[in-house]
């Protein structure tokens, strides 16, 4: 190699180093971009919940005082938390929180057995059954609504908090993905255990439950958002404040003719927490869920 192109070298070098670190530049601020406009509606929500004005907080949405508060209370997260009255969203708020830990801990109980029956057990036209799992999640729930709503209505279930829990337990979506998840562990598990004399149960609850922790984590936030976003069937089932979730509490305060603003922000937050909390807790394990299928695709 000549002295002239070992002297060139350097140079490429550094114009190649000096080109990524810019392209590196551009892509770490047109992430922090995205980022900001994403969480910018989040940011305004906390904001506003902490104003005292509920007038200004109108006033403010056109400009970037959305997004600063001078003076912040808590005042409105008090005047919301009641357990009664008026604006009772603590009330809204158990509820919604008793009826999110009852669908998810039965859900995974029985969508989990569900799939393992189908992945392991000695059962009869598992096939059919499982493509009649897979058809069935095809089907709306809006299509099933009405029909829903008789049976509960004729069963005088209406207005509880078992009719807001029972027909959402079991979910096609989620058995299937126990089943997958199952049909990937390595068949001289369920083997070994049988041949030591364990019943099909007890293979399910000590060997199989146990590691199946990024399942149940991922099943965990997709039923409990979809629980907690419920609005349409918690709507047509109660009547009154007894076993109202907080989605329709709030969607009815807003519907009112004059609506304080402060307090309305305040709600969402409330409303908003929990389900992020759950995420929190389970994240690690829903993250690894998708990576390990990733790496299995």
């Amino acid at each position: 190699m000549s002295d002239l192109a070992i002297s060139t070298l350097p140079a490429e070098v550094t114009r190649k180093r000096s080109a990524i670190g810019s392209l590196r530049l551009i892509q770490t601020a047109s992430i922090l971009v995205i980022a900001l406009v994403i969480v910018s509606p989040l940011l305004m929500l906390i904001v506003a919940s902490l104003k005292d004005d509920r007038f200004q907080i109108l006033a403010d949405m056109g400009s970037f005082r959305a997004f600063w508060v001078p003076n912040p209370t808590l005042a409105n997260f008090a005047e919301v938390g009641n357990l009664s009255g008026e604006l009772a969203f603590g009330r809204y708020l158990l509820n919604s929180l008793f009826i999110l830990a009852a669908t998810v801990g039965a859900g995974l109980i029985v969508n989990s057995m569900a799939g393992f029956v189908l992945a392991w057990g000695s059962l009869r036209g598992r096939a059919l059954i499982l493509s009649l799992v897979i058809a069935l999640y095809v089907i709306p729930q809006e299509s099933i609504i009405m029909p829903l709503v008789i049976m509960v209505s004729r069963a005088g279930m209406t207005d509880t908090f078992a009719v807001q829990i029972v027909p959402w337990i079991a979910s096609p979506l989620y058995i299937f993905l126990f089943y997958q998840f199952f049909a990937q562990l390595p068949k001289e598990l369920f083997e070994a255990a049988e041949m030591d004399g364990a019943s099909v149960f007890r293979i399910y609850r000590s060997i199989f439950l146990p590691l199946s922790l990024p399942a149940l984590a991922t099943v965990s936030i997709l039923m409990g958002i979809e629980t907690w976003n419920q609005y349409l069937w918690p709507i047509l089932v109660t009547q009154t404040a007894y076993a109202r979730p907080i989605a329709v509490a709030i969607a009815t305060f807003f519907g009112q003719d004059s609506i304080y603003w402060d307090r309305a922000m305040a709600a969402s937050v409330l409303m908003m927490l929990p389900i992020l909390a759950l995420y929190l807790a389970f994240q690690r394990w829903f993250v690894s869920s998708f990576v390990g299928s990733a790496v299995k695709g």
